[in-house]
């Protein structure tokens, strides 16, 4: 089974220099942790709702006039649609995230996929093992 059959296809993104509070805003409106961070229809980063408690809020930073990109993620992960869930899920252990955006092979966001989504439509134990691997690295 491939990426593409068990991915969030209806994936929301967000700029770069869109404020922190948008950000906020989409995740509520949506019900999602994450967003992709993409300018000019290249993905450049990752920002989480965790990043904007921790990184802003904590520090007592303006949401309203922090940009995403002062925060996000600039590590960029990502696999591709056609990969095999499996693969994907042992990659996402080894690299202790919890979620992936996907791209097709053109580099186009094409939709999200989380240990979730794994544990819950894919066969086998990939998701377990995989969430194993994340909770001992940590």
């Amino acid at each position: 089974m491939q990426i593409r059959d068990i991915m969030h296809r209806d994936c929301s993104f967000i700029g770069s220099d869109e404020s922190l509070q948008l950000a906020a805003t989409k995740m509520e409106r949506e019900g999602i942790g994450a967003l992709p961070v993409a300018d000019n229809d290249k993905l450049v980063g990752m920002i989480t709702d965790r990043d904007i408690v921790t990184r802003a809020v904590a520090t007592n930073r303006d949401v309203r006039h922090t940009k995403v990109r002062e925060l996000m993620s600039d590590r960029v992960l990502y696999c591709y649609d056609d990969e095999d869930i499996e693969k994907v899920a042992e990659n996402m252990a080894e690299q202790e995230v919890r979620r992936l955006p996907v791209m097709n092979r053109a580099k186009e966001l094409q939709g999200m996929v989380s240990l979730g989504d794994i544990a819950a439509k894919a066969s086998g134990n990939a998701a377990g093992e995989s969430l194993k691997r994340i909770a001992e690295a940590a």
